[in-house]
């Protein structure tokens, strides 16, 4: 386990926004053999072949989000970016099925229940009390039985609140009482885990 980090406020959308002025894809998510794995051990991990509602928490510029989007009847796809949405809703505009909105997790939450939320690569941008804001949501919005996916990278970075291993054992300690863990996987460089909402 990696040592905590000191306490670090969620990090703002003003500095994603920097991140995609300065780069349309910061982390190579259209061109990267290690994302394109990731994103195949991600979608394998999934025990449904299809889903009726679906909600993605940060989907970026909308790669993982365009493919998610075949398993899915609905895919509600939010982010903190207004850039990196926008790029997102041109690449998916031939997926009527997929609902995009600017939002900030966790001082904003769809409405609607899900039965699949995947959080990938975006837990470890927010603070701790955040991250349990957030857990909060997830749990109320997530029907009985629905899944709960996440997938984070586990090495070091100076600007993140958290690690990727602290977000997903935050919700291991939840398996006590609300969650189900299902399955769990380790790469070199990043971790999985799917939950089930009991």
């Amino acid at each position: 386990m990696n040592q905590p980090k000191p306490p670090m406020e969620s990090l703002q959308p003003q500095y994603f926004n920097d991140l995609y002025t300065a780069d349309e894809d910061p982390w190579q998510f259209e061109t990267s053999e290690y994302e394109a794995n990731k994103y195949a051990n991600t979608l394998a991990a999934l025990p449904k072949q299809r889903y009726r509602s679906a909600l993605e928490i940060g989907c970026s510029i909308g790669v993982l989000t365009s493919r998610l989007a075949e398993r899915c009847d609905a895919l509600f796809s939010i982010d903190a970016s207004e850039i990196a949405l926008n790029r997102a809703i041109k690449r998916c505009q031939h997926q009527p099925h997929v609902k995009f909105q600017l939002m900030q997790v966790p001082l904003d939450y769809p409405q609607e229940t899900f039965d699949l939320t995947l959080v990938s690569e975006v837990g470890y941008y927010l603070s701790w009390d955040d991250l349990r804001k957030t857990q909060k949501l997830i749990l109320e919005h997530l029907e009985s039985g629905g899944h709960l996916l996440l997938v984070h990278w586990t090495l070091y970075a100076e600007d993140y609140p958290l690690w990727g291993d602290e977000v997903h054992d935050s919700f291991m300690e939840l398996t006590d009482s609300h969650l189900r863990h299902l399955h769990g996987q380790r790469e070199e460089q990043y971790r999985l885990d799917l939950f089930e909402r009991v």
